[in-house]
């Protein structure tokens, strides 16, 4: 945030917001002769975040080198106003820059790729350049049997496109781009090419967990995966736009995007945040976004913003307008939506006062109000909707209304990942904890997550497996709570509850199961003994609870569905901690600084089986072709740092990320802890 860059001492300029991109020309400032410094300021001043923003240079920055006739950066755009498999359009706007002082003639050559690298189409346009101006060209293709981008199926086509001056070719850029179209309405929802989809979504903001704010291709990547791998289809930006890797993961794995501008507008949330500057920088910044963004087929709607003090007022209605005429006068393909906040009580007066706040949303975006839905219908019945958040414990309401009501488009939960900053959002503490809220420290991280700040699934990602049909039953054993003391949940929280039954010194205790399930029946087992069988009506939202008096063994669930088994699952009774596991997500890297190589480190018995709920120290050392990027654990109030080769566990399990040196290579991590067998993982670094 607050961004000034100078070179060779001449003021390129200054960008207040931290989240969008801007270019600045060097030229006429470069010394062709001896050293060029280029020097970055960055005032991360005061209150101007509600999260942790990080501070300082946290995503790429790009020397591009072109000569008097040039592309602009961002200067194509491509969109497809005919979208069939049988035959579709594609056209391809961009902008050619003459810095010369005399007109040009020149060629556009541009070639179109399919998703296997095959040319499918090619055209060359002769246009004439001024001097010192810019031109707009426009070429149109037909694209034949069509490989269209959807989430079940993200082709990617590529377009390379050369500025040609005298047969040679004196600038090129190459974009990829996906053929689809997205349409909107009550009846049917939300379609991609025609086919209905449901938004199974969650809310993400911009920190890499133990990493920071450093946006690392690599844990851009990551974290994409292990969305889409455990279920989700789409993103919500909170509440800022993401870096490019993001969006290209977004791209390659299919995932839906709600790319959002901003958390505040004129009305600020802290006292030094964006609201200082919004009046003179919204306009570009939305441009920012847009020219950036604009090409990724994953991104279906633009959000002009969260949470919005001046929402219902005439001038934040007014404000909601102006952005979105701007974000229609660059892009009409996609829609345009905002995060609506009501009373978390659900008054009904105080929730229909943000009425004029979706004057000017093409679908309207509600943050925990599931229970407005059918109301607002009867009210407004051509308003389209969805839940641009919800509440973890509320996730089957919030699930099911969408699934069931055509013109709500899905549900987005916050949050789909644990971030830094908000700390204890989703805390879970014992009661009677005296006065906990006013003494947040030592917790740091939201911990409202689906998934923890290391990339684990937490009990809630299980429940949602069971809620989404990924899973017909999943089971979970709430942590045992001290005699005459309950469990208090935050509202974005969820219950301390683990996959477990090793729970030594509980011996008799009576603990309570919970096993999420599809079915309409569960049977329980303990050690092979039947010890209950309880009905899951509607009413139930997909569990059975059981209280079950500890020993070791085996626990057994066994889901039923009009009398027959559809599923079980069964958890046992570990034995004593005795070695160390890794595990590498990639074993060959390439050499490069901007790679890493994530590494799960878990305790385990003799038999190799997870211990689930111990706390040992880690010991790290490093050798080779690379360092230690980062080493932590998911536990929202171990506050120890990142940065030491040391670290202890949470849930019996921690994380350590290698990061090249930049030659070519092993890196080799050892971890060791006092009596456990220690583990070595080696990486390969490849070249460049």
């Amino acid at each position: 945030m607050n961004s000034e860059v100078w070179i060779n001492s001449h003021s390129l300029g200054s960008h207040p917001y931290g989240y969008t991109p801007f270019v600045y020309n060097l030229t006429p400032f470069l010394k062709h002769d001896g050293e060029n410094v280029l020097a970055v300021k960055v005032r991360n001043e005061g209150a101007n975040s509600r999260w942790y923003s990080g501070s300082g240079i946290y995503r790429h920055v790009w020397l591009t080198l072109t000569g008097d006739i040039r592309i602009p950066t961002w200067g194509v755009a491509l969109k497809s106003p005919t979208v069939s498999r049988e035959l579709s359009t594609v056209e391809v706007s961009l902008i050619v820059q003459n810095r010369g002082k005399r007109q040009q003639a020149a060629t556009i050559r541009t070639r179109i790729f399919g998703p296997k690298g095959e040319a499918t189409t090619n055209d060359e346009k002769a246009i004439d350049l001024p001097a010192g101006n810019k031109s707009n060209v426009s070429q149109t293709f037909d694209v034949r049997d069509a490989q269209l981008w959807s989430p079940a199926n993200p082709n990617l086509y590529r377009a390379e496109i050369e500025v040609l001056i005298a047969s040679k070719a004196v600038d090129r850029s190459t974009v990829s781009f996906g053929i689809r179209s997205i349409e909107v309405d009550i009846e049917h929802g939300l379609r991609i090419n025609g086919e209905p989809v449901k938004l199974k979504g969650g809310c993400v903001h911009h920190d890499n967990g133990i990493l920071g704010a450093a946006a690392f291709d690599r844990a851009e990547e990551r974290r994409v995966e292990i969305l889409k791998s455990n279920g989700f289809n789409a993103i919500r930006t909170s509440h800022n736009p993401p870096s490019p890797m993001f969006l290209d993961t977004c791209d390659r794995l299919g995932i839906m995007v709600i790319d959002e501008a901003f958390d505040c507008w004129k009305l600020g949330k802290n006292v030094d945040d964006y609201h200082v500057y919004f009046a003179e920088w919204w306009e570009r910044d939305v441009k920012a976004m847009l020219m950036r963004d604009r090409n990724h087929p994953s991104i279906l709607f633009w959000s002009i913003g969260n949470e919005l003090d001046e929402r219902h007022d005439p001038s934040g209605v007014a404000i909601a307008k102006q952005l979105r005429d701007a974000v229609k006068g660059m892009d009409t393909s996609r829609p345009v939506t905002m995060a609506v906040p009501g009373p978390y009580d659900h008054n009904l007066p105080e929730w229909q006062a943000n009425d004029p706040a979706f004057l000017h949303l093409d679908v309207g975006g509600y943050n925990y109000q599931w229970q407005q839905y059918e109301i607002d219908h009867k009210r407004f019945p051509n308003r389209i909707m969805m839940g641009t958040e919800s509440f973890p414990f509320e996730a089957c309401d919030s699930w099911r209304s969408a699934e069931r009501l055509s013109y709500v488009l899905g549900d987005f939960v916050w949050t789909a990942i644990d971030y830094l900053g908000e700390s204890a959002i989703g805390h879970s503490i014992l009661s009677q904890t005296p006065g906990w809220w006013r003494q947040q420290y030592p917790w740091f991280n939201s911990y409202c997550g689906d998934i923890d700040l290391i990339g684990d699934k937490k009990a809630q990602s299980y429940y949602r497996d069971v809620l989404w049909g990924r899973s017909q039953l999943e089971i979970a054993v709430q942590r045992p709570l001290p005699r005459g003391r309950t469990e208090d949940l935050a509202n974005w929280g969820w219950r301390d509850e683990l996959r477990s039954w090793s729970w030594k010194g509980y011996e008799g205790f009576p603990l309570k199961v919970r096993v999420f399930t599809n079915g309409d029946r569960v049977k329980l087992l303990l050690n092979g003994k039947e010890i209950g069988e309880k009905p899951v009506p509607e009413s139930a939202r997909l569990i059975a609870e059981f209280d079950v008096p500890y020993v070791d063994g085996e626990l057994h669930a066994i889901a039923l569905k009009d009398g027959t088994e559809i599923a079980s699952q069964v958890l046992k009774t570990v034995g004593n901690a005795a070695k160390l596991q890794m595990k590498v997500d990639r074993e060959k890297i390439r050499a490069s600084r901007g790679e890493l190589a994530f590494v799960m480190v878990e305790i385990t018995d003799e038999a190799g089986a997870a211990v689930p709920d111990i706390v040992r120290r880690i010991d790290f050392q490093v050798d080779g072709a690379g360092e230690l990027a980062a080493v932590g654990n998911a536990n929202p109030k171990d506050v120890a740092s990142f940065r030491q080769p040391v670290c202890r566990t949470f849930h019996g399990r921690c994380l350590a990320v290698l990061r090249p040196l930049g030659s070519k290579g092993h890196i080799a991590l050892r971890a060791t802890s006092e009596g456990l067998n220690g583990a070595t993982v080696i990486v390969e670094c490849s070249s460049l």
